[in-house]
């Protein structure tokens, strides 16, 4: 509809005056192509060549075009036909100025097409630059292609010395490489073949690197030379390692070796986009692997922003020296801020974001709100000003195949402007080419361009930090209203830091970072409790500069740490312990927002699958970084009081149950993959279960709880695994616990996954590892102790099959219901009690440790475990849970104990848990004085004495 509607829109006088001698030139030349087109088409034609003179100089000099843009392409444009049609048309040829011909006729050709549609709002802009990119992409391999098969019919053919034939590949870089391609850009490419050697076959032997640069110098004139029809595109080889003064072409080796050790921030940068050109190889992957570590660090990498910063702020300066008004691309909100924006984020997280390592603009702001790294309204905003942009960068260029990103400096040029834009003035299609590079250069400064009130706010602070003098720096201090005693604190640490090698980046960047760091401190209720932890983090992350530089540059980050550090100590050491875990402060609001209980299996399959299957060092350390971050999650919503204590340990035991399941299927991956899988099993089948038992069965899980684990399998005595090293499915399922257990201890960077404590086994540390499930419940029947039967009232299935875990729920249940002589069993819990109290507590005379102190968490513990062992067999609704809180509501509504009792135990047990977590984050034993429990602990006394008396 807009199409048809621009093509029935008069254009200006000046403009149809201007037409006036291309039209009269056309009826000269060739009237029968004019001839053939009915009137709306001579229209459509007179209006295109009023628009762009590139146009219509090139359909003056070949009117034979006009016919068949009519027929055929102004309807569809076929790139996916560019590539081969090239390579017939030079196929037939073996002269270098014919081939000249060639690619200039066709490009130029093309490239009036694409002018036409877009002009006339037949196309997406996204899908012109697809064709421009396109186009410049075959007519470059093409090209490559016929001076290679030229060059090895004199010289021979360029050979690994393994006898490998080598090709050139050429990187393209910038807009084309992200195949977002300007009407008139020029290409920025970079040559590279991938091996040393010689060439085989000539006259006599070349080095290869000497063949591919001369090979480099004739298609960079093939491309660049004007001659009577043209250029095909202007080429800049600036970008190769060592720039002009580098040679043409070097090897993989050679741009391995340059950028791990020369490569600069701008590079890294220009990098972002590049793709190697052409069918895609195996060369191809190879490169693309090659360059990816200098690309995309494998951390979170603040320094690009300051990078981006700096190249911005040079930009700014050539800009105003070159005074380059109304430029859409390099001034305040121009294009190349937008290119800042989107690829800051990529260059931060694409060491962790595999999907954003892409060349193109477009699908990578997309996966930016697709991570969630952006919203909406900000990738609509971006986008749509980003288009506005680019058509007028297009269509600025298509008016003469000229490249520039000025604002026409006359009137007719910007009639063509108006009337493509359906603007009705210069000043309204300015107005929206004005808002959209406001819309543009806010979210540039909000990304990118640092916080100036941040700044301007860190005098005194800055002050501090070089302050020598005690004098000077408590006056400061008063003067700011912050506590003296920050002072002393500050400049003991500072003393420390001074002494510390952590290289000029490291020093610049936490000499930026103090002074915003202090800013914070002195806001806070507590600066100098606050200190002292958060100094402690900033020890561990003084040479792994990248850290320093996210707290320099997220004021919400740096809040965080400050506010969690005063709230806890423990998570202040982990923070401190792994740093990777400041990457979680960047957003409060995704800190704060726990994964829900039944999403942590997907979370954490979705998180496995950044990571390769068959990496399993990287698969460990990705569980480990998951079980952190969480974790971390967890305990900042516990600590603001987000979440109460029953749904922390709810968190905490539905966190380990996912990691519980991953665990299980790497390791059966890992061992069936050796051995085959049991003969027995049915497709998806394991055989296999774990059981939780304590807290974990229990779900009160608390922050560094061990994992209390029985394993069991289902497989009958005498199978055999079905695979080429067959083993018996006895030391299959020894070899999988086995296996379970290395992949949980094993310490990575991110230290140890949970402690596994195997011991509630049956036989206990002389038992086996995996017990046969029937095995498992006669030893429950007929051998286990009471603690052992107390131990699995606390007994939960936590991962398996379906089949197990029937099986295991019908074995508890039938054990848990036996028949009991209730004295003998209240002798028995008593002295396993009072057993357990001689040898566990330990504390001063008034302190009251809060699980093994009378009246304590272990009190209430073997109060429910008496009770549902002593009342299952009549009622057996008491053997299906297993944590103490539903034990409780349980016992009270089948009135075996008073509701007042019930409501006393849960209050004591919820309460003493609370504290415990507390002072878990806190960091200190958990013991509190007496006095601060007395009114549940004497509750508790009193009913444990009626209970087991």
């Amino acid at each position: 509809m807009r199409a048809a509607l621009l093509g029935k829109r008069e254009v200006s006088t000046q403009m149809a005056a201007n037409v006036e001698n291309y039209w009269q030139r056309l009826v000269d030349i060739s009237p029968e192509a004019l001839a053939s087109l009915s009137k709306e088409q001579q229209q459509e034609l007179k209006t295109m060549m009023a628009l762009s003179d590139f146009v219509a100089t090139q359909l003056c000099r070949h009117p034979s075009w006009i016919e068949s843009l009519f027929t055929q392409q102004l309807n569809e444009l076929e790139r996916n036909l560019f590539d081969s049609e090239l390579h017939e048309l030079l196929a037939v040829v073996s002269d270098e100025e014919q081939v000249n011909k060639i690619l200039r006729q066709y490009r130029n050709r093309q490239m009036v097409c694409i002018a036409w549609r877009d002009f006339m709002g037949y196309t997406p802009l996204e899908e012109s630059l697809l064709d421009l990119s396109v186009l410049a992409e075959a007519l470059v391999i093409v090209g490559r292609d016929w001076l290679y098969q030229d060059m090895c019919k004199s010289l021979g053919t360029p050979t690994s010395p393994e006898g490998v034939a080598q090709k050139l590949l050429i990187l393209g870089m910038g807009k084309l490489g992200g195949r977002e391609l300007n009407f008139s850009s020029d290409i920025d490419l970079v040559f590279t073949f991938p091996e040393h050697g010689e060439t085989v076959g000539g006259r006599r032997s070349l080095d290869n690197q000497q063949f591919f640069i001369r090979m480099g110098q004739r298609l960079v004139n093939l491309l660049h030379q004007v001659t009577v029809d043209g250029f095909v595109y202007r080429v800049d080889m600036r970008l190769r390692p060592y720039g002009e003064s580098g040679p043409l072409v070097v090897s993989f080796s050679g741009l391995e070796d340059y950028y791990q050790e020369q490569g600069r921030d701008w590079e890294r940068y220009a990098m972002v986009k590049a793709r190697a050109l052409g069918p895609w190889t195996s060369d191809s992957d190879e490169l693309h692997n090659l360059l990816r570590p200098f690309v995309y660090r494998r951390y979170l990498d603040f320094s690009a922003i300051d990078s981006l910063r700096k190249m911005k702020g040079l930009i700014t300066q050539e800009v105003r020296r070159r005074k380059l008004n109304d430029n859409i691309k390099l001034g305040a909100g121009g294009i190349r801020e937008v290119e800042f924006v989107v690829q800051s984020f990529q260059l931060i997280r694409g060491g962790r974001e595999p999907a954003l390592r892409q060349q193109s603009l477009f699908a990578a702001i997309e996966t930016l709100y697709n991570l969630g790294q952006i919203e909406y309204l900000a990738l609509d905003e971006l986008k749509q000003s980003y288009l506005l942009l680019r058509r007028v960068e297009n269509l600025l260029q298509a008016i003469n195949d000229e490249q520039t990103q000025t604002l026409p400096a006359n009137e007719l040029d910007w009639q063509r402007l108006c009337w493509a834009f359906d603007a009705d003035n210069e000043m309204d299609l300015r107005q929206q080419i004005e808002a959209a590079m406001s819309c543009i250069h806010r979210h540039f400064k909000e990304t990118v361009g640092g916080n100036d009130q941040e700044d301007s706010n860190e005098t005194w602070s800055q002050q501090l930090w070089n302050a020598q003098e005690e004098e000077t720096a408590f006056a400061i201090l008063e003067e700011q209203a912050v506590d003296r005693q920050l002072w002393p604190m500050l400049n003991r640490w500072h003393d420390t830091v001074v002494r510390r090698t952590i290289g000029p980046r490291g020093r610049e960047t936490l000499d930026k970072l103090m002074p915003r760091l202090l800013c914070d401190l002195s806001a806070h209720s507590q600066p100098t409790k606050a200190f002292d932890p958060v100094s402690k983090v900033l020890d561990q992350i003084l040479t792994r500069t990248t850290y320093l530089e996210l707290l320099c540059e997220n004021p919400g980050a740096r809040q965080q740490l400050v506010s969690l550090c005063c709230a806890s100590p423990w998570i202040a050491h982990q923070l401190a312990k792994f740093p990777m875990l400041l990457d979680e402060l960047i957003d409060p609001a995704q800190l704060y927002d726990t994964t829900s209980l039944d999403d942590y299996s997907s979370e954490l399959r979705q998180y496995l699958l950044r990571v390769p299957e068959d990496d399993m060092e990287q698969q460990m350390e990705a569980l480990r970084q998951f079980k952190l971050s969480q974790q971390l999650k967890i305990a900042a919503a516990d600590v603001t009081g987000v979440l109460p204590v029953m749904q922390v340990s709810d968190h905490l035991t539905f966190l380990a149950e996912a990691i519980i399941e991953q665990v299980v299927q790497q390791a059966w991956a890992q061992i069936s993959a050796r051995h085959g899988v049991p003969n027995n099993l049915k497709t998806n089948e394991m055989g296999f279960a774990v059981i939780g038992y304590g807290k974990a069965g229990g779900l009160e899980l608390g922050y560094g709880s061990d994992l209390d684990l029985v394993f069991l399998h289902n497989a009958k005595q005498g199978g055999q695994t079905d695979g080429d090293r067959a083993i018996d499915v006895g030391h299959f399922y020894l070899k999988l616990a086995q296996r379970i257990l290395h992949l949980f201890s094993t310490r990575t960077i991110s230290g140890e996954l949970y402690e596994v404590d195997m011991r509630l086994r049956p036989s206990g540390a002389s038992g086996l590892l995996v017990s046969e499930i029937e095995n498992f419940g006669d030893y429950q029947r007929t051998d286990a102790w009471t603690w052992e039967h107390q131990a699995l009232v606390r007994a939960r299935f936590m991962f398996g099959d379906n089949s197990l875990s029937s099986r295991f729920n019908e074995l508890r249940s039938d054990v848990l219901e036996s028949n009991r002589d209730n004295a003998t069993l209240a002798k028995e819990v008593r002295d396993m009690r009072l057993k357990m109290r001689q040898h566990l507590l330990k504390v001063p005379q008034g302190m009251f440790d809060l699980k093994q102190s009378p009246g304590g968490i272990a009190d209430i513990e073997f109060i429910a475990q008496y009770l549902v062992l002593a009342h299952a067999s009549e009622y057996p609704a008491l053997s299906f849970w297993s944590d103490n809180v539903r034990i409780f509501e349980q016992l009270a509504e089948l009135e075996l104990i008073p509701i007042a009792s019930a409501q006393v135990l849960t209050q004591a047990y919820c309460f003493l848990r609370d504290e415990s977590h507390r002072l878990t984050l806190q960091q200190v034993e958990p013991t509190r004085p007496y006095a601060s429990v007395q009114h549940h602990a004497d509750k508790v006394v009193e009913i444990y004495q009626q209970i087991l008396h």
